[in-house]
Formats: C-alpha cells, structure tokens, sequence
C-alpha cells in the first residue's frame, strides 16, 4: 500500500466523526423547521428580534434592578457583566475562529423568518451566549430571579433554530460558552453566597411574632419610606418612629425607654449611634438597612426587610464585636472602619466626584488634590517608635477580599483589629494614589497589615482628621482602640 493511499485513508477517518456530527446537525434543523410549533410564530421571531444586541436583557436588568431588593440590583449587575463577557468572547474569538455558513433557508417556512438576516458567521450562536449568559449570572445570584429569567433565555435560544439563522449546535455551543462566561464572572467577583459566615450559638432575644415591643427609629434622610412601610406591613404591632437626622439621637433614647428591641433604619452613621444607645440599655439591635452605605448590616447578612423581620418574629439573634476609641477622655464606638490621616480626605472627596466621574477616578482626583495641598504624612509613636504614615485604617474585624470584589468581612465577631497603613515617604504619589484607587485593603510594598486585640497611638497631630462610620471628627494627642468581643446583639436570620 503506497503512503500516498494511508495519508487519504487517515484524513477520511478523521473527517468522518466530524461529518457524522455536521450532518446530524443538519437533520434536526430540517426537522425542527419541519415541525409546526403551535403559538410559537407570533412569539419566537419578536423574541429573537427583541433580543438584538442584548436589548432584551439589558431592559430585564433595569426590570430588576427596580424592584429595590440588594439581590434583585446585584443579579442585575452580575447578568449583565457575564452577558458582557460572554459577547465580547464570541464576537473576538468564536465568530472568527469557526467560519461556519448560516443554514440554507428553504426549509424554513417564510412566516418564520426574520425581515434581517444576520450577515456574520454562524458559530456560535451570539443570541445563546448572551441568553445563557446572562440568566446563569442572575442564577447564580438570586435562584429566585434565575427561575423567572430562566425560560425567557430558552425561548431565546430556541427562536434562533426556529427562524432558520442557527444550527442546532450553534446554539448549544453559545450556551455553553454564555453559562462558561458567567462562572468565570463569578471567581472573579464572589457571590455573596460564596461568603462563608463561620456558625455562631444563638444568641438570647426576644422572639416578636407581630412587632410587639419593637420600636424601629428610622432617618428620614435615608429615603428608606416604602421599606420601613414593607416592616411595619410584615411587623404590624412595631412602633415606628421618622425623624430628621438631626433628632435620630434624642428618639433612639427616648425608644430605648419603652422598647423590648430597639430598631434603627438608615445608614451606618445611624446605626452606630442606634449601636451606643442599645450597649448603655442592654438591649438588642434589629438593624434594617436604609442609607447609602449599610456595610454592617449587609455584612451581617441582613439585606432587606424581609429577613429581618423573619429573624424578629422567631427571636433569631447572634452577639457581634464593637470596637472602640478613646480620646481626650471620651470613648466613641465604630461598628465598621476608623481611618487616621489624609484617608478621610481622599474618601470626602470621592464620595463629592464618584457619582458624576465614576469612583476610580473620583479617589484619583481626591489624591491629587491631597497632593497639591503640601500635606506631610501623619506621625504616631505606635510600638515604641514614632512613624510617619499617610494613613492608618483599622476594621471592626478582618476584612477579606475574594477575587475582584471589595473588601468584606466574614466573621463579626472574630476578636481583632484589622489594622493597615500606608508608610509615609517623601514621595507620596503612588502610595496616595493606590490607596485611592484601591482602597486600604490591598496588600503591597507601600502597604503593611497586622492584626491586633487592641492598639494605643500617640503624639498624634491636632487636627489630625479622623473618619468612623459615616462620621467625620478631629483628634489630636494620645488614642486608644480596642475592640469589645461580642458586646452587641443583633438580630440576624439563622439560615440563608
């Protein structure tokens, strides 16, 4: 036998699974064109149509998004993102790797084709990916929300065959690469389900199947009205009590006097002054988030009002650390974060530009201004030497970053300080400018971490900025941290 005839014969038996495969496809497109789908004409080609550089998704998200639930607005943004992902993987690589014909159209009733034949390459199918995609991330998110978006995203993937502009294999080679790019939007970011909180005992607190005994303070400011109604509805024997900003801390004392639980709605400025009031009355904290900024309620796992008043009404409650400061004789508690030096400046101004220019470069506006101001570094005597730092950060608990997602902490009551700092230098630039970018929770050369019970500071600058919860104060001379193991308790749903 000449090698000539072996290399044909090899190449033929390679060829021969493909075509197997290939002609397969081609038969059950024939027979899904074949098939008449009874309702399906008048539904599937708007479906398809509606679906058009992701315009039906994109509208789905602003659906969810609107619903003002935090899991409706994160499945939308993390659809999304893997929708994203998913369409720009195909249209780089996968359209132009696969230069695969559209299917021939003759089979295909005219009724059911679209008025604009798409002109690129047929694998994979760009409409399955996105429909995977984006239905995968929301799953992975909200089951709940995936459930609803769930044969949404089918249809879409089947109009495709349907209309005559896919093979059958196109789209499952789409949806396979869609639901890929959304587990792999997932390791980047985390979803909150990944966050493993450690098990904590049950902590003793009155069960109020109706509200009875709970007075909720909630700041007017917060803008939190539907969802302070949403409580009341599901509590409806809770007292609720609105109030300007100014008066939140004169009604938290005069609840206190008459509350079995003491509630606070807004944000975690609020909170934290509802938190004092609540140790110096021994009595437990239902926290419903309502402000701009509700870490500690979101890190304890208390999301809306729906699991809150399902911990309330079976008395489901753990015991959290608080930390404390003390300076000039007065002791302040800080639920979340305390930041010493040019940190609170860069987060003012931040906050001032991130909704007009985005928060990246709002923090990078706020260093160089930081800059261009002439601030020296900090200067503390901290474990027996004096040291220069352009900022010192220190966390109610270790805060822990999980792929591309900020900062969060875990475990509430883990006993420690997380403290880190910038070094001060004599060239600040890039240190100021990645602690603004970043955030104080990265790790690199510029950056130093410890994790401590409790910390003493001296020789502190007057003046010195100081920023704890949402609030904003000066300190000067000596300061004492420490953290208050399982001081507060707060109700929290047991299950998840």
């Amino acid at each position: 036998m000449s090698p000539d005839l072996d290399l044909t014969s090899a190449a033929t038996a390679a060829r021969t699974p493909l075509r197997t495969l290939l002609d397969l496809d081609g038969r059950l497109f024939e027979a899904a064109a074949s098939r008449r789908w009874p309702g399906a004409e008048r539904v599937l080609p708007r479906l398809s149509r509606s679906a058009n550089h992701g315009v039906l998704w994109f509208a789905t998200a602003a659906a969810m998004a609107a619903s003002r639930t935090p899991r409706g607005r994160r499945a939308a943004v993390r659809g999304v993102a893997s929708l994203a992902l998913a369409s720009l993987t195909v249209n780089t690589l996968g359209k132009r790797s696969v230069r695969r014909a559209r299917p021939v159209l003759d089979p295909v009733p005219l009724v059911r084709q679209l008025k604009r034949q798409p002109i690129t390459t047929s694998f994979p199918s760009g409409h399955a990916a996105s429909a995977a995609a984006f239905a995968t991330g929301v799953a992975l998110e909200s089951p709940a929300w995936g459930a609803a978006v769930a044969p949404v995203a089918f249809s879409v993937a089947a109009s495709r065959v349907y209309t005559g502009v896919h093979f059958p294999s196109d789209v499952l080679a789409g949806a396979a690469l869609g639901a890929g790019a959304a587990f792999l939007v997932r390791r980047l970011v985390p979803t909150r389900a990944q966050v493993r909180r450690p098990a904590r005992s049950r902590a003793e607190a009155p069960a109020l199947p109706e509200g009875e005994g709970l007075v909720m303070v909630a700041n007017r400011a917060a803008g939190s009205a539907e969802r302070v109604r949403a409580l009341h509805d599901a509590l409806p024997e809770a007292e609720i009590v609105e109030c300007a900003p100014e008066e939140v801390r004169d009604e938290l004392e005069k609840a206190a006097a008459r509350a079995r639980v003491l509630g606070v709605c807004g944000g975690d400025g609020t909170v934290n002054a509802a938190a004092e009031v609540a140790l110096r009355h021994g009595l437990p904290l239902a926290v419903l988030p309502g402000g701009t900024l509700n870490h500690f309620a979101y890190d304890l796992g208390v999301e809306d009002e729906r699991r809150l008043a399902r911990a309330i009404r079976h008395g489901e409650a753990v015991r959290v650390d608080a930390g404390r400061f003390t300076t000039r004789g007065t002791r302040h508690l800080f639920l979340n974060t305390l930041s010493l030096g040019v940190y609170p400046e860069l987060v003012r101004a931040r906050e001032r530009w991130s909704s007009r220019i985005g928060g990246w470069p709002a923090g990078v506006l706020g260093a160089l201004r930081v800059l261009r101001a002439g601030r020296h570094p900090l200067e503390v005597e901290a474990g027996g030497g004096r040291r220069p730092l352009w900022l010192l950060f220190v966390g109610n608990g270790v805060y822990h970053r999980m792929g591309l997602a900020p900062g969060r902490r875990t475990d509430l009551a883990d006993g420690l300080l997380d403290v880190r700092v910038v070094h001060g230098s004599r060239r600040p630039a890039l240190r100021l400018l990645a602690a603004a970018l970043a955030g104080p929770l990265t790790r690199s050369p510029g950056h130093a971490a410890v994790q401590v019970h409790r910390l003493r500071l001296t020789g502190i600058t007057a003046g010195t900025p100081l920023a704890y919860d949402g609030e904003v104060t000066d300190v000067s001379g000596e300061m004492l941290l420490e953290k208050l193991p399982e001081a507060l308790t707060v109700y929290r749903p047991l299950t998840f």
